[in-house]
């Protein structure tokens, strides 16, 4: 039986899959039963930094980190996971809220999105034909 090469682990570490101009955040979205909060983990970010935007019941959240280190000579990155650059996020959110009761904070590096809910009529009316 033969036996396949052996890759190198350089051959795994190409990240051309990777090479995405705008990173993506990762949220965390939790519905209670009178609001939508919105939680992501962003380091490195000033409030200044962020754009945050409701269209209808879509939610984006814009910004840009700035990496400030620079490679050395004779320096060979590995592995890089960290997204440096603009990044941004939409999501369309799981329930009706009120533009005008939108609070975002970001506390030691975590951004918090809460966002008062609408109640929304759902009960349908039946009207009796025979009735008219």
């Amino acid at each position: 039986m033969a036996q396949e090469p052996k890759q190198s682990a350089h051959a795994f570490l190409d990240s051309s899959w990777l090479s995405v101009s705008e990173g993506q955040l990762s949220i965390d979205v939790i519905e209670t039963a009178r609001e939508i909060i919105v939680r992501s983990a962003i380091a490195g970010i000033q409030a200044k930094d962020l754009d945050i935007t409701l269209s209808d019941d879509t939610l984006t959240i814009r910004g840009s980190r700035e990496h400030h280190a620079q490679t050395q000579r004779g320096e060979e990155i590995h592995i890089q996971e960290c997204h440096w650059g603009a990044f941004s996020r939409s999501i369309i959110l799981p329930a009706h809220v009120d533009s005008r009761h939108i609070d975002a904070s970001l506390q030691r590096g975590i951004l918090t999105i809460r966002m008062k809910k609408v109640e929304m009529q759902k009960q349908v009316h039946v009207l009796d034909l025979e009735d008219l």
